[in-house]
């Protein structure tokens, strides 16, 4: 059997809440902890750094996949355990949701929200049923929830697109359900 892989989507950036980095860097030793493999997107700046740090620091194994064109801005982390260099972002994201069971979105900005709906709108298609975990920290993504409600109340979206996204406030919460949701 191989081993149960979590993709993170996450800020190249830390955020100005620390709750952020830690909730990252607790994150990543979870994972490793429960020997479970990160994917990520292989920066070594942000909630990307941290979430890896986290995993080596307890010893697991890392998958970074990053477009070479990111090489430079987003610090590639050359010491993980896998690291992948594609030619652009689609295949970027196409590797990581590959090589993944779960998704689990950490709060970040536009690139992690592209990242975020592009597995939401595969699942919506019925393209995969791999479970899709929204780590709302200190309520980052409470905005965009209520666009997603805003969305299905004006009949643009059925209400399982919102169902097939679990909210989950906390590492320790989220921990439990990795392996367990559909």
């Amino acid at each position: 059997m191989t081993q149960y892989s979590v993709c993170v989507f996450c800020g190249s950036r830390m955020g100005n809440d620390p709750a952020y980095e830690a909730s990252a860097t607790a994150l990543g030793r979870a994972l490793a902890e429960a020997n479970m493999r990160l994917v990520y997107g292989a920066g070594d700046v942000g909630l990307m750094g941290a979430v890896a740090n986290g995993a080596q620091a307890a010893g697991g194994q890392t998958f970074g996949v990053i477009p070479v064109h990111l090489l430079q801005k987003e610090v590639g982390k050359r010491d993980l355990s896998t690291f992948v260099v594609t030619e652009n972002m689609h295949e970027r994201k196409k590797v990581m949701f590959m090589n993944a069971d779960a998704i689990v979105t950490l709060p970040g900005g536009a690139g992690s929200l592209d990242e975020l709906f592009e597995v939401l709108t595969w699942r919506q298609l019925g393209l995969h049923k791999k479970p899709i975990f929204l780590l709302n920290i200190n309520g980052y993504w409470q905005p965009l929830l209520a666009v997603l409600e805003h969305m299905i109340e004006h009949g643009f979206a059925d209400e399982s697109f919102l169902q097939s996204l679990n909210v989950i406030d906390s590492v320790d919460e989220l921990m439990p359900q990795l392996g367990q949701a559909d």
